[in-house]
């Protein structure tokens, strides 16, 4: 008995948007299983997963801290995904936006400035955006793979940040814990509530949503990168530069994962740490895809990843489980995701022997 993979002369555009559904349908049952196999009710810890750590309002407060960087990066990596440019290094651009703005932050001569949060933002943009600039580079003139290039950037971006938190940055009164001294009160976002977390940080994701919408839905520039995305011989037909694409995704998804990495430093940390990011410049890459890379699908994925966040942090505590099932419920989304994607695209045909 043998198979072959055969591509759909007419995909369904309607499973294309149910996949996300679908995917997550079959998380929750495939997570529903393994918490049986561990010993657990699946039913009792799906609810305090998913549906106890929204009870409270700190709990929403922290489900929209978490939410608001995945979506921004979300927004940016989306756009060069849409042109085919695989920005896999979003965490470490991250990381070196958050490592520009508290640069900015700690030694900027004027501390009690009204102007110093808008350039900690613009360094962590201008930061990520020069890490960005690197693979871009390197594929428009050498062609090489940027999937490869983005994703060892973020290795030399961990071992940047992890040598200045314990070295030159580190805060002498911080009792020799690897991090920076505090920001000042004009570095940081404001709060909605003293009570809460969440804060006003929140107001440039929304930004990027609307931006992205419009790049992507009303502008002739983002037509042209999807147009090179979906069919790059007729763009190469129609004189659109390819390299111009490449440098547009790159470049765009390192902004946003700078400024998400700034609002990281001067939100809810308010210092530069080895632990400024759990995970979202991966994990950004998720929600992109469960958004189908259309900007409002993207804000309901980054909702979806935040919950899983909050989600293992509260069985963790709760029901003593392993703070790596975050990780899990995520790649099994994924997995799903590419599954349903591959079999809405291609279809597997049986070939009868013939003798």
């Amino acid at each position: 008995m043998r198979f072959q993979i055969e591509q759909r002369s007419q995909p369904s555009a309607a499973m294309r948007f149910a996949a996300p559904v679908v995917a997550t349908a079959l998380t929750l049952i495939a997570g529903s299983i393994m918490f049986a196999f561990l010993g657990h009710d699946p039913v009792a810890t799906l609810v305090a997963f998913f549906i106890s750590p929204l009870s409270t309002m700190n709990d929403i407060s922290e489900w929209l801290l978490k939410a608001s960087p995945l979506i921004l990066i979300g927004c940016g990596l989306a756009i060069g995904f849409r042109a085919n440019v695989w920005n896999i290094g979003a965490e470490g651009q991250l990381v070196i936006g958050a490592i520009a703005a508290t640069g900015v932050g700690l030694f900027f001569p004027f501390q009690e400035s009204v102007l110093l949060l808008p350039l900690m933002i613009l360094a962590g943009m201008v930061a990520g955006m020069a890490w960005a600039a690197i693979p871009a580079f390197l594929r428009a003139r050498l062609n090489t793979n940027e999937i490869l290039v983005t994703l060892m950037l973020t290795y030399v971006a961990t071992f940047v940040l992890s040598y200045l938190v314990h070295g030159p940055w580190r805060d002498p009164d911080g009792f020799n814990y690897p991090q920076t001294a505090l920001l000042p009160e004009a570095a940081m976002f404001a709060p909605f509530d003293y009570a809460y977390r969440v804060n006003t940080s929140i107001f440039i994701t929304v930004a990027a949503v609307i931006a992205m919408w419009v790049f992507t839905e009303r502008s002739f520039l983002g037509y042209k990168m999807s147009v090179g995305g979906a069919a790059p011989l007729a763009a190469r037909y129609a004189g659109f530069k390819e390299s111009s694409s490449v440098w547009m995704g790159l470049l765009i998804g390192g902004a946003t994962a700078g400024i998400a990495g700034m609002a990281e430093a001067s939100g809810p940390l308010g210092q530069l740490s080895p632990q400024i990011s759990p995970g979202y410049g991966f994990a950004a890459i998720i929600v992109a895809f469960i958004g189908r890379l259309h900007a409002f699908g993207i804000v309901l994925g980054g909702l979806l990843l935040s919950l899983l966040y909050i989600g293992g942090e509260a069985v963790q505590i709760d029901l003593d489980l392993p703070s790596s099932l975050t990780r899990i419920f995520q790649g099994m989304l994924l997995f799903f995701l590419l599954a349903a994607d591959f079999l809405i695209f291609y279809r597997l045909r049986l070939l009868r022997s013939v003798h």
